[in-house]
């Protein structure tokens, strides 16, 4: 059952992993108030990693310039960290393999923006390496449900993975996803098995393709804005914990809860 966040009383957080688009972010602009969180648990040795769809050109920035321990990127294709004035970048899958899935993907894409009118290619899919994301409400006007559903089903007509998040639906190939590359990127970079130690981690989320994060972590919270997809039961494992403020309002919240403990 989810509860009030003033109920949480933290064990000893060390990691913060958090989803970025409606959870840092509001009508698409990171938030002061959010930003200046990060910068307080970063200061408090607190280990934030943003964990999102967002593409690795984006990534690259924010693991350089963002107060962040590092960055799982495009649903957990890689994981990028500075430290140390290097970027260590690890993918799941191969160069070789990358380039022949973009390939696969290309069809895909096509048959989408045939098949479902006023989708449209993301803006940032340029600077992706390892999916394909559809836009259908980031920069297009938003589309019904039933059309959303049926982007995920070509997707997976073709074998590919496919997420909704709150802005699109990002497809790929590959037996990943976010919660496999935390748990790489924890072991890899720290020597922590996060299901060990789970009781030192907390993921912050706002939609459905935050599910596995919200079922796994024991501090899980969501900001505000994922309680219509609660209320539509679009989410089997909700976040134990719930803001009383959407996006990177909520965020701010649920850090200053975290840091009150």
């Amino acid at each position: 059952m989810t509860k009030n966040l003033t109920e949480f009383v933290n064990p000893g957080i060390r990691f913060v992993f958090t989803d970025i688009d409606d959870t840092l972010t509001e009508s698409g602009h990171l938030v002061p108030d959010a930003y200046s969180s990060l910068w307080k648990l970063f200061k408090a040795d607190i280990n934030v990693v943003p964990v999102t769809g967002r593409p690795a050109g984006w990534c690259e920035l924010i693991a350089r310039q963002w107060p962040v321990a590092g960055v799982v990127g495009e649903n957990g294709g890689f994981y990028f960290r500075h430290n140390n004035r290097t970027m260590k970048r690890h993918y799941f899958n191969d160069a070789a393999t990358r380039v022949d899935n973009q390939r696969r993907l290309e069809r895909i894409r096509a048959e989408i923006l045939a098949a479902v009118p006023g989708s449209a290619v993301a803006s940032d899919q340029f600077c992706r390496m390892m999916d394909l994301a559809i836009d259908f409400c980031e920069d297009v006007k938003p589309l019904p449900p039933a059309e959303v559903d049926k982007i995920v089903t070509i997707f997976k007509k073709h074998g590919a993975n496919a997420k909704v998040s709150s802005i699109h639906v990002n497809g790929w190939f590959g037996e990943y996803d976010k919660l496999s590359m935390c748990k790489t990127f924890c072991q890899r970079e720290f020597n922590l098995d996060i299901s060990a130690q789970n009781d030192l981690c907390a993921f912050v989320g706002d939609s459905p393709n935050d599910e596995p994060m919200f079922e796994f972590f024991k501090n899980s919270f969501g900001v505000a804005n994922v309680e219509k997809f609660m209320k539509l039961k679009l989410l089997k494992h909700a976040p134990r914990f719930l803001a009383t403020k959407s996006g990177g309002t909520g965020f701010t919240e649920i850090a200053t809860q975290i840091l009150k403990n």
